[in-house]
């Protein structure tokens, strides 16, 4: 049986992995490198927070240069002086964040320690609306979680903004990795099911 038959008699599988079945190895070897790197960000988050930190600062400051340039280009425009105003503000902004970055850090940890107060609260509110349908605990739970883990934030901040943002970034690049992996194999799997079904 030749592959174009294959995929004809098989057309959801062939379309669900695509050259994933050829290529799963790299995908792969690319989510156990994001779990080795998370894992190692695990024991640094101190410096992995830092370092988000300063590279959100440093994209402020790429932004708003760009917009500083573009502004020389707009001459003529009733708004070009607040076109600058708002490129100076934000590589002020970046400045200010690559230059005292733990200030920077410590406040990112206070939103996203509020965001996920608020977002908690909101889960809850749409749980409750939803209460007679089937799995309505879920987003209760799921708000709940979040309550927690932002409450866990602000209880612990300032200091907590020192690691936080690192942990998280860790945590997301295992979770990542593992993903990926798993899909890896999925496609490994149907990739040698696919062949077994050729040669059958």
């Amino acid at each position: 049986m030749t592959t174009d038959n294959a995929n004809e008699l098989f057309p959801a599988q062939s379309a669900l992995f695509g050259e994933l079945e050829k290529n799963w190895g790299w995908l792969l070897a690319f989510g156990l490198a994001s779990i080795v790197l998370g894992t190692i960000g695990l024991g640094m988050t101190y410096y992995l927070t830092q370092a988000t930190a300063v590279f959100i600062g440093a994209l402020l400051i790429v932004g708003g240069v760009l917009q500083l340039l573009d502004a020389m280009k707009c001459r003529g425009w009733k708004s070009v002086a607040w076109h600058i105003l708002i490129a100076l503000l934000y590589v002020v902004a970046g400045l200010i964040t690559v230059t005292h970055h733990q200030i920077a850090a410590i406040s990112l940890t206070l939103i996203l320690a509020s965001i996920l107060i608020a977002v908690g609260i909101l889960r809850a509110i749409i749980a409750f609306q939803i209460r007679p349908a089937k799995g309505w605990y879920w987003p209760l739970i799921s708000g709940i979680v979040s309550l927690i883990l932002g409450g866990m934030i602000m209880a612990e901040w300032p200091q907590s903004g020192l690691w936080i943002i690192g942990l998280f970034i860790a945590i997301e690049l295992i979770f990542n990795g593992w993903s990926y992996v798993f899909v890896a194999l999925a496609a490994r799997t149907s990739a040698k099911q696919r062949k077994r079904e050729q040669t059958a």
